[in-house]
């Protein structure tokens, strides 16, 4: 993988901020967009755009075919048997709680349990925190090591006949714990549950294989692989989809309407009702192809040389705290004593650099480190050991200008 060359293929990273060349640091936010998607979604509205499935002129079939090829190549990507185990969504959040609200929800009873971890995105604790009120069940959450990752003979006592449903982060997004989801999958059906994978920060960085793992529902968003804002997926089990009840109502997801009943569609449609977000499929799909161009190999291999290097570079300087493992996916959460984040990301944009400062959508997490807040590197395909230098340096600047306090 040349990075100059990849590099090339991003137009916002060649820009200026406050003066300085742009450090973009925050890929775990939201990550840049290469030209071959932004020239996808531009030829969808320039040449084809229309809605899908109804239509029976040009456009129409040209539209339904670039959304239900994007299906088909989500499908792929994932590893996963059918199209139909393929839902689209508005991105992670919505698939997580589609899956909390139509599963959860009716499969749940005041005698079950679900389990969660504290390492997780709001997204994947609220609605099982919903769900755990609308039916009794009980929240459980499995334990961390001081490093925050999780031992198996602690998922194990965690997860119990009782538990139904298990829902887990595949990468964290403050720590970088990439956690074992193929052997949590084991335990949770070795106890009759169902597992949910938070896999937002996973697939932009890793080959997933869903059958491999053999998870039963693995959430993702595009605007973190490289594509568009607002679209993402859901792959669940044809036998757990199939008798799903929808959880939005209206067009495209019906297939008969009468005044007083209605009748859905197949999978996946009946998930997906109202306009889908065409040009977003078209979009997160070519950002798959992008990625796939370069190798999901060729990529985590290279964000692991950055992350080592930078870890090995902020150790250099006194007063900064790194969180998480040894091992670790492509980003680093660290504080700096005495200076809270925001100033901290502040002084670094002034620099140029632009990195993630908060709780990242994580409070309990951040309740754990015993911390109220973070800042956070995070490094993709498109990032280079020269620009973690830039930061290593605007960090010490940062450290000069607070003085004292900074110690």
């Amino acid at each position: 993988m040349n990075v100059e060359d990849v590099r090339r293929d991003f137009p916002i990273l060649h820009q200026e901020v406050n003066n300085h060349p742009l450090v973009y640091l925050d890929s775990a936010a939201t990550s840049q967009t290469p030209a071959q998607v932004i020239d996808a979604i531009d030829d969808y509205y320039r040449r084809y755009n229309s809605n899908v499935h109804r239509g029976v002129h040009t456009l129409g079939s040209l539209a339904t075919d670039g959304y239900e090829g994007a299906r088909e190549t989500v499908k792929r990507f994932l590893g996963a048997k059918r199209t139909e185990e393929i839902v689209f969504t508005r991105g992670t959040t919505a698939a997580l709680n589609l899956v909390a609200s139509s599963y959860g929800r009716a499969n749940l009873t005041d005698a079950d349990e679900i389990v969660i971890t504290p390492m997780e995105h709001h997204s994947n604790i609220i609605p099982w925190q919903q769900a755990a009120k609308a039916t009794g069940a009980q929240l459980k959450y499995i334990p961390l090591q001081p490093d925050g990752t999780m031992s198996i003979d602690d998922i194990r006592s965690t997860v119990t006949e009782k538990t139904k449903i298990v829902a887990v982060t595949h990468v964290s997004n403050v720590l970088g714990t990439v956690n074992p989801v193929k052997e949590i999958a084991e335990i949770a059906h070795e106890n009759g549950a169902v597992i949910v994978v938070d896999g937002a920060q996973a697939v932009p960085h890793m080959s997933v294989d869903v059958q491999e793992m053999n998870v039963d529902f693995y959430a993702i968003s595009g605007h973190k692989m490289c594509g568009p804002t607002g679209i993402g997926a859901l792959y669940g089990k044809k036998k757990w989809l199939k008798n799903m009840e929808p959880v939005e109502f209206g067009g495209e997801m019906i297939d008969f309407v009468d005044l007083y009943d209605s009748t859905w569609k197949e999978l996946p449609w009946k998930f997906e009702g109202g306009t889908p977000i065409i040009s977003g499929a078209i979009g997160m799909a070519a950002a798959i192809d992008y990625l796939q161009s370069i190798g999901l190999e060729e990529i985590e291999a290279h964000e692991q040389r950055l992350v080592t290097y930078a870890v090995s570079r902020m150790n250099e300087i006194e007063g900064v705290n790194v969180y998480g493992p040894e091992k670790r996916a492509g980003l680093v959460t660290f504080n700096c004593e005495g200076v809270h984040p925001h100033d901290l990301a502040t002084v670094l944009d002034s620099e140029g650099v632009a990195v993630r400062a908060g709780h990242h959508c994580a409070q309990p997490l951040m309740k754990w480190l015993d911390v109220t807040a973070t800042a956070r590197a995070s490094f993709y395909l498109y990032n280079t050991e020269e620009e973690v230098d830039v930061f290593v340096e605007a960090l010490k600047k940062a450290k000069e200008y607070f003085g004292d306090v900074f110690i």
